[in-house]
């Protein structure tokens, strides 16, 4: 071929590059030297979905910050790792949870397996990350950096939408982690060097919920100095019983702390962990949980702490509140499937 027409030839397809470069991501009157699909070279994450199905697009959790109908989760033992307990507690509820909490260490590793088992059956896993053994002064100070990158990128590379707590009650003097043992500057910042280490690992697939416990009983510790800020937290997570010897009228139980977090984060809420005492009032108790949920539309949904520690919080030892508890359940503004939110 003349020279001059190898040149012509190499323009053209040169400005058939440039023109289709946006809708093609490619050229192919230049060929594809691997034999695939033209441009694909580096641009295979557009055939992928939205909410991101693909390894390389990380799965987008905005359709489940503030959902159309209410999370309904548990805590039970075992679960996520094995849904055999969760399984019971459908039946005996007669709806299944979608949202369902564990508990883990400071040190452990990501459990994976039990988020692919709790996807499974449509339902997303909330983790309470509890720091028993790791000062949170030296977590913000970067000395657990190994750990969490490592855990950052186990939960990237699952590419499944968690729902991370750190240093849950963190207003209560109970916990290692509480207000005897770490400020709230020191709290605020290892909140944030943990989310920013997430961010920085690309593990963004993470709702981040920050969660105090109610104030009724450390009425002198203001939440305030311990928030993140609204670009540290996607959810506000409130922990809280209906006891015995209480005012337990939902408002009583929960409207003090709410009332107080209004006045510094509009972000939504929900009842991470929560239950009622065994007692002639359980069933009234579960009333209003159901009926104060419903009526705030900030109010998420709930996860009820079916565990026997400290006292019996399982509904299978109350018969007449698991049975009222099974009625309210049925209402369709609880619960959906969360691989389906839309």
């Amino acid at each position: 071929m003349p020279l001059k027409e190898r040149f012509r030839m190499v323009v053209l397809a040169l400005a058939c590059c440039l023109a289709g470069a946006l809708a093609l991501g490619g050229c192919s009157l230049l060929g594809d030297d691997d034999g695939g699909s033209p441009g694909s070279g580096g641009h295979a994450a557009a055939s992928h979905p939205a909410k991101g199905t693909g390894k390389d697009i990380p799965y987008d959790v905005t359709p489940l910050l503030k959902p159309a109908k209410k999370y309904f989760g548990v805590a039970v033992p075992g679960a996520p790792t094995s849904m055999k307990n969760v399984d019971a507690y459908t039946k005996r509820v007669g709806k299944q949870p979608n949202l369902v909490e564990y508990y883990a260490g400071w040190g452990d590793g990501f459990d994976a397996t039990g988020v692919r088992n709790a996807w499974a059956e449509g339902a997303l896993t909330l983790m309470s990350w509890e720091p028993f053994d790791t000062p949170v002064a030296d977590i913000a100070a970067g000395k657990s950096d190994p750990y969490i990158k490592e855990y950052a990128a186990a939960v990237r590379g699952l590419n499944l939408p968690v729902v991370i707590d750190f240093a849950d009650e963190f207003n209560g003097h109970w916990e290692k982690w509480g207000t005897n043992d770490v400020t709230p500057a020191q709290y605020v910042a290892a909140w944030r060097h943990i989310h920013q280490t997430f961010v920085d690992t690309g593990a963004t697939n993470v709702i981040w919920a920050w969660s105090p416990n109610i104030v009724n009983p450390v009425r002198d510790v203001r939440l305030a100095p311990y928030y993140p800020g609204d670009a540290y937290v996607d959810w506000v997570g409130l922990i809280g019983y209906f006891t015995t010897g209480e005012d337990n009228a939902f408002d009583s139980v929960f409207g003090p702390t709410r009332d107080q977090i209004r006045t510094f984060t509009k972000k939504p809420m929900l009842l991470l962990e929560t239950a009622a005492m065994p007692g002639e009032r359980r069933r009234a108790d579960v009333r209003r949980l159901y009926a104060g949920v419903t009526a705030d539309d900030d109010m998420l949904g709930f996860v009820w702490f079916n565990h026997k520690k400290r006292a019996d919080w399982r509904l299978e030892a109350s018969p007449l509140a698991l049975k009222e508890f099974k009625r309210l359940a049925a209402d369709p503004r609880f619960g959906f499937d969360v691989r389906k939110p839309s």
